[in-house]
């Protein structure tokens, strides 16, 4: 079994196989192990609200703004980005053009680096009605 190793980090070990179709377009990568690491970081669910509360209404800032919560999430446990192992992100009322906005959003993010294993989970609603995307990761660090 042939597979691209694309390493994120020391303790992260991504991976493609060849026999299942390439996922880097899409953002994400499909194996992601694990090894030689202090610290499992679980953070939950971080919407696009800002710091009082606030939505706005536009999708693509939400995402925007839900991956700056998990960034200092992530920083409150000394941990970044590039630690994450697993994504799950939640869309309400998935489109084929909120898809195209996450993953440019994660394009960028993750420029020059290997993405994580992430599943999408479209869905009606959120905890706040207003919510349009929600993101919630496990980051592993050393």
């Amino acid at each position: 079994m042939k597979t691209s190793i694309l390493k994120n980090n020391s303790h992260l070990q991504i991976m493609n196989p060849e026999q299942l179709y390439n996922p880097e377009p899409f953002a994400y990568s499909h194996v992601v192990t694990v090894q030689n690491f202090k610290r499992i970081v679980h953070v939950a669910g971080q919407g696009g609200e800002s710091i009082n509360g606030e939505l706005s209404p536009i999708f693509a800032q939400q995402v925007w703004q839900a991956f700056r919560n998990l960034e200092t999430a992530l920083a409150a446990a000394h941990a970044k980005l590039h630690d994450i192992a697993v994504l799950r992100v939640l869309i309400v009322e998935h489109t084929a053009e909120k898809h195209a906005v996450l993953i440019e959003i994660m394009q960028q993010l993750w420029r020059n680096h290997a993405f994580p294993a992430c599943t999408l989970i479209p869905v009606s609603g959120l905890a706040l009605s207003r919510m349009l995307f929600e993101v919630e990761a496990t980051a592993y660090t050393f």
